[in-house]
């Protein structure tokens, strides 16, 4: 006698319209199924179903009636988020696990109640295919379209966080009411075509997303420069949508369903569940949410078989005589055992792995899928450790992990318009604030800035550093509309320094600055600066005068002292070496001891002018003057070019070379009014030594009256502006002294910005991305026009250095020379001296003696000299 089967009841919470009803027939072929392969199971589920009616009053009823009046051990259901909600308070009260395998938002999460049970995906982990996708193509804007009601809004604060740590703005989110009319949609999305982003992430259920898409199709929105991503709510009705080519051009992400025999014999007798429910339905193919119900089912069957069977009652609760229906069911008893058996139950489904982690799915790779006709196209895979891959193989270890973001990774995608390329993702909006961007009133160097009022008081601004800031918005992935407002006094006067005008970008009068301002850090405090777009630094300029002194020793300026030594020393030794191969058979060479001795020196010198008379009779000493002959006017051509250039050169030398020369003397130096080498020049001199300057015509006047006059010995500026100062006043000042480190001019932006009534925080992707536009701008060729334009010659001077005498040559510089007159040098004497030795040839008139004894003769004179001394 066969053993009796226990039944199990388990209540089903659906809206039973068309689909509901297909939904839950696919759950009673689940257990079919199921049990036609473990028919020795001894627990068997009873479904009783509930309509929830399409609303959260409906769900909640219809709970509440099979918790009270059935007594259920399990509830399936509900279908959306929203009525989710009050069905696990309701389940947490009875202890009866609450099972939906379609309520996806993030926000039932929170609930924290261990016997809701989501065999679903949570919609936030869909967030990281999606914001892969926009820094795959380089978006660095989107706006957010969502359902208004629990299921749209629970994803958004987790899409907003991912976006921002991939540095990617949201400017505007737009909710949509589930039963909006057309007529409200419609007014939504002319809203949205009036601002610049053009990249939409949208979230919502199939029936409001078709909508969607129907009046954006009508009103050109998908059309060429817009992107629509979509989450999986959407994607996974991609081929049901009708028409579908109101969704050409779509990105979705949706879960990845690997392929298996059961799966594709489910899709059959799926068609033969929908034509028997629904013979009107055109749509055949199951989504996931229908694979997740499936699951679902056969989970909650293994888990009541794993549980046991003892104790399928309710424990009543006391209660008093005014309770009401939400007091007054019981505690299921095989609530927590059916929980806890539910939680460690795994299999491979028909969507996959069904395996729970903190009481929901375990999230899948996501495919990523392109609307490019009457149905989707797998274009690209996301896996959380490798992120977008191109093909579904996810074996590599997470040890070993790229992840990847490169769109090359995508296959070809089609985009709105039928267009092939992707959208920039902005156009320049139509009623988008604009960007507020101060600009200083200058009355000096105004090539950097200048501001000019017009007689109906409009302005127009330029200069270079005006160039550079236009070149670097243009050339940024998205637009940024914005406009020059001058800091300035209702009568056009300049407001404050630079440091005033960073105050008022902190107040939130500007959002940005445009000019020569210098990165400081005492400014930093109050905004973010861009990276620099010119170098920088602070140095010192002096005047200078003619040196009319006059220098006696100016001909051995040339050369340095070495250099001279060396000089003398070589003309020695050519003479004794030509000495000692002449004498013996050249009779011009011999003669009394002083006549000797004057050859010796005579015979080199003369040869720097060629002018000697001697006839060289020796092969060795000819071949010794050839080498010499070349040193020489080596050395005699570099000597005449570098006193021809020291007599040459402007005589011009600053009147002071070193800072400390100036605190020492406590003379008076200057400093520019509205910049901020004032704290620089505090630290080093007294407040009373330091005059400040506005114009570069008042900086020329202080410098030429000196500081004994009024005036000042130096002035200390930026070198920007001391490049064209000097271009003005080139003959009479130059640049000495060190260079002080600066940043540099950069722009510099609020940290909290309001534009585009979007509050930009301090890590706002606006600041990373000027900075670097603004190294591409500075490396291209804009920037050489730029400068060209603005600084031309006007920089152009001879100088510092140029304006000192140059320096004496050296030794190093004639090394090679001298060491081949050396070589050769030795190299004959050792020759002459091992053919004296060896083959004593013929000496004229016995005269080699006579050279050993005058060489006695002139150690004797030198010994009774130093003797005298």
């Amino acid at each position: 006698m066969a053993e009796a089967q226990i039944p199990v009841k388990v209540g089903v919470v659906l809206d039973m319209d068309a689909y509901g009803n297909v939904t839950f027939n696919c759950i009673s072929t689940a257990l079919t199924d199921f049990y036609a392969t473990h028919d020795h199971y001894k627990t068997r589920l009873d479904l009783i179903s509930r309509d929830s009616k399409g609303d959260v009053i409906g769900a909640a009823a219809a709970a509440l009636d099979l918790l009270k009046n059935v007594q259920v051990q399990a509830i399936i259901g509900p279908m959306y988020s929203v009525q989710a909600n009050f069905l696990i308070s309701l389940g947490q009260r009875a202890e009866v696990p609450i099972i939906t395998f379609s309520a996806t938002s993030p926000s039932l999460s929170l609930l924290r109640s261990p016997y809701f049970i989501r065999a679903a995906l949570n919609d936030s982990s869909q967030v990281g295919p999606i914001v892969a996708i926009v820094q795959a193509f380089g978006w660095r804007e989107v706006v957010l379209i969502d359902e208004d009601n629990e299921f749209g809004e629970g994803i958004v604060p987790f899409m907003i966080d991912a976006l921002g740590k991939a540095k990617v703005l949201v400017p505007y989110r737009s909710v949509i009411p589930p039963l909006a009319t057309d007529d409200q949609i419609a007014a939504e999305l002319y809203k949205l075509m009036t601002m610049q982003t053009r990249i939409f992430i949208v979230h919502m259920l199939n029936p409001l997303a078709a909508r969607l898409f129907t009046k954006a199709k009508e009103i050109g929105m998908m059309s060429q420069d817009y992107a629509w991503i979509t989450t999986d709510s959407v994607a996974n009705d991609f081929n049901s949508m009708d028409p579908p080519s109101v969704m050409l051009g779509v990105i979705g992400v949706r879960p990845y369903i690997p392929y298996t025999k059961h799966l594709d014999n489910f899709r059959i007798r799926y068609k033969e569940i929908v034509q028997r429910t629904n013979p009107k339905s055109l749509t055949y193919d199951p989504n996931i949410y229908v694979l997740w119900a499936y699951d679902s089912a056969i989970a909650l069957a293994m888990a009541a078989e794993e549980a046991g069977y003892k104790d399928l009652t309710y424990q009543v609760t006391k209660t008093s005589s005014n309770s009401t229906d939400l007091e007054s069911f019981g505690v299921s008893l095989s609530g927590p055992n059916l929980t806890r058996a539910l939680s460690n139950t795994t299999f491979v489904g028909l969507a996959g792995n069904f395996q729970l982690i903190n009481g929901e799915l375990q999230a899948p790779p996501y495919e990523i899928v392109n609307m490019v006709g009457p149905e989707a196209r797998v274009i690209g895979y996301w896996t959380k450790e490798n992120g977008i891959v191109n093909e579904p193989n996810f074996t590599s270890s997470s040890a070993n992990a790229y992840y990847s973001t490169s769109k090359s990774n995508l296959g070809s995608t089609i985009w709105p318009g039928n267009k092939s390329s992707p959208p920039k993702g902005w156009v320049v909006p139509t009623n988008g604030k604009k960007l507020r961007v101060g600009v200083p009133v200058k009355v000096s160097f105004t090539e950097f800035v200048r501001v000019t009022w017009n007689s109906d008081n409009s302005t127009k601004v330029e200069g270079y550093c005006i160039d550079v800031f236009d070149a670097v918005m243009a050339a940024l992935p998205y637009g940024v509309p914005y406009e020059y407002i001058p800091f300035a006094t209702p009568d056009h006067k300049r407001a404050g320094d630079y440091n005033d005008l960073a105050q008022q970008v902190y107040l939130g009068n500007y959002d940005a600055v445009a000019g020569d301002v210098t990165i400081v850090g005492n400014r930093s405090h109050y905004v973010d600066f861009t990276l620099p777009y010119t170098a920088s630094g602070i140095s010192m300029v002096v005047p200078v005068e003619d040196d009319k002194r006059g220098n006696k020793s100016l001909f051995l300026k040339p050369l340095t002292r070495n250099m001279w030594f060396l000089t003398v020393a070589s003309f020695v030794s050519i003479g004794i070496i030509v000495y000692i191969f002449e004498r013996p058979i050249n009779k011009e060479f011999r003669g009394a001891l002083g006549y000797e001795l004057g050859m010796i020196f005579w015979f080199p010198v003369s040869t720097v002018f060629f002018a000697h008379r001697e006839k060289v009779a020796s092969n060795s000493a000819r071949f010794v003057l050839i080498v010499w002959f070349f040193a020489v006017f080596v050395l005699t051509q570099s000597y005449s070019a570098s006193l021809t250039s020291m007599l040459t050169v402007q005589k011009l030398q600053p009147t002071v070379t070193d800072i400390n020369v100036l605190i020492r003397n406590k003379e008076k130096v200057g400093y520019s009014h509205s910049s901020f080498i004032f704290g620089f020049l505090k630290s080093k001199f007294n407040e009373s030594q330091l005059i400040s300057f506005d114009t570069s015509e008042q900086m020329d006047e202080l410098l030429s009256k000196g500081s004994s006059n009024g005036g000042i010995a130096a002035a200390f500026h930026e070198i920007p502006y001391i490049k064209l100062f000097l271009g003005k006043y080139c003959s009479k000042y130059m640049m000495v002294g060190p260079t002080y480190k600066a940043d540099g001019f950069g722009f510099f932006f609020v940290k909290i910005s309001r534009f585009s009534s979007q509050v930009f925080p301090k890590d706002s992707p606006l600041i990373p991305d000027v900075s670097r536009t603004v190294l591409n701008v500075t490396e291209g060729q804009k920037m050489v026009e730029i400068e060209e334009r603005w600084l031309g010659d006007k920089t152009k001077c001879v100088e510092p250095d140029t304006l000192l005498r140059p320096e004496g040559l050296g030794v190093s510089s004639f090394q090679i020379i001298f060491y081949l007159v050396a070589a050769i040098g030795l190299a004959t004497i050792t020759k002459y001296i091992f053919e004296y030795r060896c083959t004593s040839p013929m000496i004229i008139d016995d005269e080699r003696p006579a050279i050993l004894a005058n060489i006695h003769e002139l150690h004797k004179l030198l010994t009774k000299f130093n003797n005298r001394i």
